[in-house]
């Protein structure tokens, strides 16, 4: 018989752990006739006698005493399954997917994941590093549940919250250092100095690519690299002129390891966001740590 009406089990359950039609009713909140009635169906239904009618209670017949041992072997799986998603519910267990770019995770994510893990040291974290696009294409393969990727990001089936606020510069050290006595045109640094950038692939390197080309600069990198931790040690070092944002490099710039150049032309920030797919629900996990961490209201 497939399960059309989970109390009828629950009458039954109560009932032979109670031994008594009374005692098995008050379980229930419900009156003694009901219960008997329910029993009465459950019998019907399965074609059996599933107690023995005693003068002080009832017992349970083989056939009983057999349904017996498996309704109350799922009632304890049912209440398992809801201890764990109370569990889930409440941060004692659960897991955290998420993805964003190896620098957005450094300076970025980090600290507010040790604040987090602080709090809830039992989720599991599962972290995907990527470019963008890489990201995106996580997020709607369900690897991920969420993304923090530079925006703007134009995908009507994703949901895109900002998150913060980014100013991007030109640093740069050693012999390059002296360049930040006066400022230079984006022209003049691109015509005579070298330019250390992300790969092509990067959000960053398109970004001021394209903002090259609207001031008629053809923007030539001579060191292309795949991480902000070597943009900043190429330019410390030396090796030439890097593009950061600039809150990535805070503590350089403050030691003066690395100095800011100033551009005749003004660099626009760039936002930071949080992106999921819009026919998908974020795990309590992410939703805690997205709004009560990274302080992003979610719709």
């Amino acid at each position: 018989m497939a399960m059309e009406n989970l109390e009828l089990y629950r009458a039954f359950y109560w009932t032979a752990v109670e031994r008594n039609l009374s005692r098995a009713a008050e379980r229930l909140f419900i009156t003694q006739p009901s219960v008997s009635h329910a029993i009465k169906q459950l019998e019907e239904a399965l074609s059996v006698t599933l107690f023995n009618r005693m003068p002080k209670g009832v017992t349970l017949t083989e056939v009983g005493a057999l349904l017996f041992e498996h309704v109350d072997k799922a009632f304890r799986e049912l209440e398992s399954a809801e201890r764990q998603i109370a569990e889930i519910n409440n941060l004692v267990r659960g897991e955290l997917r998420i993805g964003s770019s190896d620098s957005l995770c450094k300076y970025y994510l980090l600290p507010h994941l040790g604040q987090f893990y602080n709090e809830h040291p039992d989720i599991h974290l599962d972290l995907v590093h990527g470019t963008t696009p890489e990201i995106i294409r996580q997020v709607k393969d369900g690897r991920i549940d969420f993304g923090i990727v530079r925006l703007p990001l134009n995908d009507d089936s994703l949901v895109t919250l900002e998150a913060t606020v980014v100013q991007d510069c030109f640093v740069a050290g050693g012999r390059f250092a002296e360049l930040a006595s006066k400022p230079l045109s984006l022209a003049d640094l691109a015509a005579h100095y070298p330019i250390i950038l992300f790969a092509k692939t990067s959000s960053s390197r398109q970004f001021i690519q394209e903002l090259a080309a609207q001031l008629g600069v053809e923007l030539q990198p001579e060191i292309e690299l795949a991480s902000v931790d070597l943009l900043i040690e190429f330019a410390k070092a030396g090796m030439g002129i890097s593009f950061v944002t600039k809150q990535f490099v805070m503590n350089e710039l403050e030691a003066g390891e690395l100095t800011e150049l100033k551009l005749k032309e003004s660099i626009p920030p760039r936002r930071i966001g949080i992106v999921y797919m819009k026919n998908r629900r974020l795990s309590p996990a992410s939703r805690a740590l997205i709004e009560q961490h990274l302080q992003v209201k979610l719709p």
